[in-house]
């Protein structure tokens, strides 16, 4: 045999060579089974159902700790309950419905399942028509529908003391029941029920509620709010 044949085959060694093809083979399944299951593990955690709570100082939770007001609250008894779903604050101190009209657009660039429409107190403190109020809340229903028509709209109503005229505070009462009614939303007849005018649930500006009124506010929203976690 000539020395290129001999060289040949000490450099082809078949031993060799099917040693190192099986350890190739067996990187490669590990890989391949390493990559099904990443690919599993991402199909089986479907994305929260997601709730926004849109609103003014009441949903931001003006003068206390924001993980102690309602929304966070609510958040809490979420996860208690192994719900899979996820609040976003989209509140803003001093907010009216021609201000949320004008930031909505923004809010809704995250995915909705759960619209929680909590605006319009403010309209009536500084004795804005009723009229456009309605409007500037149906508007903003009417853009969160337009882009998610799945999602489900919770309306959360309010009342104005009654030294601002019985006329008036009742054209403004009257608002979220129709908007509820008209665009078949569910409705939480009184945000501040069993809160408002009291002192002890109350901070000292007598408008906004404290940390135990937030309980309460809390309990109000989750009444409404469970059938709908529920029904996803």
């Amino acid at each position: 045999m000539s020395d290129h044949r001999l060289q040949f085959f000490t450099f082809f060694k078949p031993e060799k060579t099917l040693t190192r093809l099986r350890a190739e083979l067996c990187l490669l399944t590990i890989a391949a089974c390493f990559q099904t299951a990443t690919l599993s593990a991402t199909e089986v955690a479907p994305e929260p159902m997601r709730i926004l709570f849109f609103g003014d100082s009441l949903t931001a939770g003006y003068g206390i700790d924001p993980a102690l007001a309602y929304p966070s609250l609510i958040q809490t008894r979420i996860d208690a309950a192994d719900i899979h779903a996820k609040i976003t604050v989209g509140a803003v101190s001093g907010d009216t419905s021609a201000g949320g009209l004008r930031r909505i657009d923004w809010m809704l660039r995250q995915p909705v399942d759960i619209f929680v429409l909590a605006l319009g107190g403010n309209d009536g403190l500084r004795g804005v028509d009723p009229n456009d109020t309605r409007q500037n809340l149906q508007a903003i229903i009417e853009k969160v529908l337009a882009q998610y028509p799945e999602a489900k709209v919770v309306i959360a109503g309010m009342r104005l003391p009654p030294s601002l005229g019985k006329e008036y505070t009742s054209q403004f009462a009257a608002i979220y029941p129709e908007l509820a009614e008209y665009n078949q939303a569910t409705l939480i007849p009184f945000l501040l029920e069993g809160v408002g005018g009291s002192l002890e649930l109350n901070l000292p500006d007598r408008i906004h509620p404290n940390p135990e009124g937030h309980k309460i506010l809390a309990e109000t929203a989750w009444a409404a709010l469970e059938p709908l976690l529920k029904h996803f």
